[in-house]
This record gives C-alpha cells, sequence and structure tokens, in this order.
C-alpha cells in the first residue's frame, strides 16, 4: 500500500487543478487517470479541441465570404481538412503535455488506470500491467461526465456519434442532423456548417439554448437561422438508425430525415461507472449526482466529490473552482465558491455569454429589476471589425442597483463576459459599471453602455 494525504480520482479541469493547489498547500498528492493523456474530457475531446476547430472553421468562413469586404481578394479557397484536424490534435497534444509538466513540477504522482474506492480511505488502481492499492487521507472524486445517450438513437461511434466523432469527422458530411440545441450541438454544428455541411437541429423544447436568457436565445435562433442552420423546435426524437452511408432520423410530428451523418448532443451525465461508491455507502441521486455537502464531503469519511459528478452546472471552470475550494478547504479550513457568479459561453459566432440570473428567473422570483439593452450595432469597434450583430443585456435590482445578470451574444462575448462575473461577484452595482472607464474604441464600451441603460441614459445610441 502507498500512502497519501489525498488521492484524487480524475485529471480533468477539476482534478488535475486540485491536484496542483493540494500540493502548493503542502501536501502528498497522487492523481489517477484511466487516459495515458492527462487534462480530461474538456481538454482531450471537448473544450480545447471543439474550439480549435471552431477557430479554423470561422477563419474558412470569412476567407470565403468577408475577406472581400476588407479589400482582400483571394483567388480560390479550398479547404484541407487533413490540415485542420492535424492542427486541433496539435493544439490538444500540446497541452495534456502541458498538465504532465505541471505535475511534474508539483510532484504530484500520477497513475494511469481505473479509480475503484474499497473501502475508507482506500483506491485500487486498475492498471493493464496489474493493480496498486493506494491510502489516502482524503479521497476526492473528479471523473466529471460522459455524453448522455437517448433512447431509440443507436450509436455507431461512426455515422451517428457523439461530439467525440463530430471533432473528427474525416470528410465534411453532406447533410449533418443534429440532435439537441444546447452549447455542444450550436458549436459543433456550427463547425461543419461553414464548412460547407447541410446542418438540421432538432431539439424538444420550443426552443433553443435550454437555460439561457430568452432574449438572447431568440436573437441567437436569428442570426444562426441567417448563417444557413436549420432548426425544428419541439421535435421529440424516437429514433435513429444508420443504414449503409446513409442514416435516418424520425421525431414525433415531423417527418424523417436521411442525412449522413447525426450528433448525438442532448446533454451530458455524470460519469460515476465503476467507482465502487457501494463499498462506502454512497448513493446517487435521481440524476446519477453524488450527494455532497457545502463542503464538497458526502456521507462517507474523507471522500469528496466535484464538477459534473456533483450537482450545479457541468462547466469546466466550475470544476476547477470547487476543486480548488475544496482542497482549500481541507488544509485552511476555508474554500469557497459563488455559485451566481458562474459564467457560461457558447463559442459560436458570434459567441453567447452570460452569468447570474436570468430575466425569466426574476421574474419567477419576483424580482424587481430594472434593464439595461445595448446593440452591438452602435459599437464603433463591432463596426470596425464588422461584426455588428447582437446585443448586451444587464439585470440591476431595481432598489440596490446591484447586478444580478449580464446576458449577450457579441463578437468575443466570451471575453466580455468575464468583466461581468467580477462585477457580480464584488457586488458591483450598474452605476459602478457605468462610471468605470473603458478603453476607446473597444467591444468592453458596449457593457458600459448597457449599464448606462439601466438607467436611461446611453450615449451612443
Amino acid at each position: 500500500m502507498f500512502k497519501y494525504d489525498l488521492i484524487i480520482i480524475g485529471a480533468g479541469p477539476g482534478g488535475y487543478t486540485a491536484a496542483i493547489r493540494a500540493a502548493q498547500l503542502g501536501l502528498n498528492v497522487a492523481c489517477l487517470e484511466q487516459e495515458p493523456a492527462l487534462g480530461g474530457t474538456c481538454l482531450r475531446i471537448g473544450c480545447i479541441p471543439s474550439k480549435a476547430m471552431l477557430e479554423s472553421s470561422e477563419l474558412f468562413r470569412e476567407a470565403n465570404e468577408k475577406f472581400s469586404q476588407h479589400g482582400i481578394v483571394l483567388p480560390e479557397v479550398k479547404l484541407n481538412l487533413a490540415t485542420m484536424l492535424r492542427r486541433k490534435e496539435q493544439v490538444v497534444g500540446i497541452l495534456t503535455r502541458g498538465v504532465d509538466s505541471l505535475f511534474k513540477k508539483n510532484k504530484i504522482t500520477r497513475y494511469l488506470g481505473h479509480g475503484r474506492i474499497t473501502g475508507v480511505g482506500k483506491v485500487l488502481v486498475e492498471g493493464q500491467n496489474g493493480n496498486t492499492g493506494l491510502e489516502a487521507t482524503n479521497i476526492l472524486i473528479a471523473t466529471g461526465s460522459k455524453s448522455a445517450p437517448l433512447p431509440g438513437v443507436e450509436t455507431d461511434g461512426d455515422r451517428i456519434g457523439t461530439s467525440t466523432e463530430a471533432l473528427s469527422y474525416p470528410e465534411v458530411p453532406g447533410h449533418l442532423v443534429v440532435i439537441g440545441a444546447g452549447y455542444i450541438g450550436l458549436e459543433l454544428g456550427s463547425v461543419w456548417r461553414r464548412l460547407g455541411a447541410k446542418v438540421t437541429v432538432l431539439e424538444f423544447l420550443n426552443r433553443i439554448l435550454p437555460g439561457m436568457d430568452d432574449e438572447i436565445a431568440a436573437e441567437a435562433k436569428k442570426i444562426f437561422e441567417r448563417q444557413g442552420m436549420e432548426f425544428r423546435l419541439g421535435a421529440r426524437v424516437t429514433a435513429a438508425k444508420a443504414k449503409a452511408a446513409q442514416c435516418v432520423v424520425e421525431a414525433e410530428g415531423s417527418t424523417p430525415l436521411t442525412c449522413d451523418r447525426v450528433l448525438l448532443a442532448v446533454g451530458r451525465v455524470p460519469n460515476t461507472d465503476g467507482l465502487g461508491l457501494e463499498s462506502v455507502g454512497i448513493k446517487l441521486d435521481e440524476k446519477g449526482r453524488i450527494p455532497v455537502g457545502d463542503n464538497f464531503a458526502t456521507t462517507a469519511a474523507g471522500l469528496y466529490a466535484i464538477g459534473d459528478v456533483i450537482r450545479g452546472p457541468m462547466l469546466a471552470h466550475k470544476a476547477e473552482e470547487e476543486g480548488i475550494a475544496c482542497v482549500e478547504k481541507l488544509v485552511t479550513g476555508f474554500g469557497h465558491v459563488n455559485y451566481n457568479a458562474i459564467p457560461g459561453v457558447v463559442y459560436t459566432q458570434p459567441e453567447i455569454g452570460s452569468v447570474g440570473q436570468t430575466e425569466e428567473q426574476l421574474k419567477t422570483a419576483k424580482t424587481e429589476y430594472r434593464k439595461g439593452v445595448f446593440p452591438m450595432l452602435a459599437n464603433s469597434r463591432a463596426r470596425t471589425l464588422a461584426q455588428t450583430e447582437g446585443k448586451i443585456k444587464i439585470l440591476a435590482d431595481a432598489k440596490t442597483d446591484r447586478i444580478l445578470g449580464v446576458h449577450l451574444i457579441a463578437a468575443h462575448a466570451g471575453d466580455l463576459i468575464n468583466e461581468a462575473a467580477v462585477a457580480i461577484n464584488f457586488g458591483a452595482s450598474s452605476e459602478d459599471l457605468a462610471r468605470s472607464c473603458h478603453a476607446h474604441p473597444t467591444l468592453g464600451e458596449a457593457l458600459r453602455e448597457a449599464a448606462l441603460a439601466v438607467d436611461n441614459r446611453t450615449i451612443n445610441l
């Protein structure tokens, strides 16, 4: 038996971040990961490769559709998909090796294999070359999530698959059907639409982007439709099967669709398979999550969990914050995550950002609020970029003026939303944001103008 202060099962964003912070705080740390490359789903087959493909595909679209308005005339634009996919893998490889270097720098012991809890403070590493028993004062589960299945949809890892397959199609599909209009479906649907595919998105609900602010989601749908994406809302998919080189998708109230490939993107579920939780008396909740208290502790002594396996949004940065808070609580007695200030981003073009409460949530809670909206069309930097689609919306408490939510669809929304998250985290008012000088010309000025709009005193509209 090898003894550690802390064993972390899973080396994704939550797990590897927690391991590094724990090592910084002086703990003897081991981290278990069953994949050879570190970084988890996010780095290997999720966030990072999808953003690489989004960037490459957007450049391809701009070269075809937008360069000419800047006076850049190209004789012919051709797609070399193999090169694009190779660049994506290179980006992933550099970053996974970077995590490995961080482990070595911080003297974190890495074990390759599946981690299974065998009792209080005990973990068995099931590796290709045999099993290794480990002991620890504390164990942290950070095993993330996996793609959710859908009854009737027969995934085959080729024609009908998840985001993993959609990141590496060997050719541009003639017709791609995306099941699910959430973050993943819209991002990867955008990638292949830009590269030339016909894209049809089927969504069970009567709107896209479930959980996002309604006004921003409606604006996004209009923009995506102008980009050529087709939506069928209120479509409950009942079957999807591959037949030879084609697929057939059936949905209630809709004619069957014949297509080349199907992307199943109806969400994710906690990855708790084979963890041995029963050995320490842990029962999952109705959604397959591990129940934890405010300090991420389970009901088993010395056992903690963070990230996608517990309640809350399944976001890489949420897992990172929880990992740091958990180990800091263990060592220093204090650790905190402000769940009201966790942003979400959809990396389409334009991007979509959100932090805090939506307008619908405020109405449901009967919270009195004021709203400020500013269109990107009136922002000078957006005009120079030729990216004027979208708007920024700020929601502030009607009595205190404290910012309750910020929602935007705009170029570089993923960067803009961070300022809003900081503002909410520090309890800023819309007046605070409006009184903060912003550099000119920048996209961030639109955020300030939206704050001014809360008090009906925008300058450039």
